[in-house]
């Protein structure tokens, strides 16, 4: 056990997010051995538009627009960080409570193109 727990705004950003990535999260939180937060869950196609205007997103067909992703961010020193190397202990514990939790997730820092740390989502093949 990590001695972490979700803060209130990592609890508000959850809402309209899928129970079975909320509670993969919840679980991660407890097991990790770097604090994290989360920095979006469930987001709207407006929200969605800006961040492929931005180059921060590549597609229109967001697992966030229906509530299957979640961005996850390291807390270093109080702060989030964006050193990929506090991003691999996040992704240690999420595929660990994946795992006991029988939930299948993906990482965005898996994928071949376009690596996306902060981002968590239930598969489309087992959620569509």
């Amino acid at each position: 056990m990590s001695g972490y727990t979700l803060g209130e705004v990592s609890n508000r950003r959850l809402i309209g997010v899928h129970k079975d990535l909320v509670a993969v999260v919840r679980l991660a939180i407890t097991l990790t051995a770097q604090d994290f937060r989360v920095i979006e869950g469930a987001r709207t196609l407006e929200r969605q538009k800006y961040y492929v205007a931005k180059g921060a997103s590549k597609t229109l067909r967001s697992r966030h627009l229906t509530g299957h992703a979640v961005d996850l961010a390291p807390i270093v020193n109080g702060q989030v960080s964006w050193d990929w190397k506090h991003f691999y202990p996040i992704a240690d514990a999420m595929k660990a409570a994946a795992k006991q939790l029988k939930i299948p997730v993906e990482w965005g820092g898996d994928w071949a193109k376009f690596k996306d740390g902060p981002h968590w989502q239930l598969p489309w093949r087992e959620y569509p």
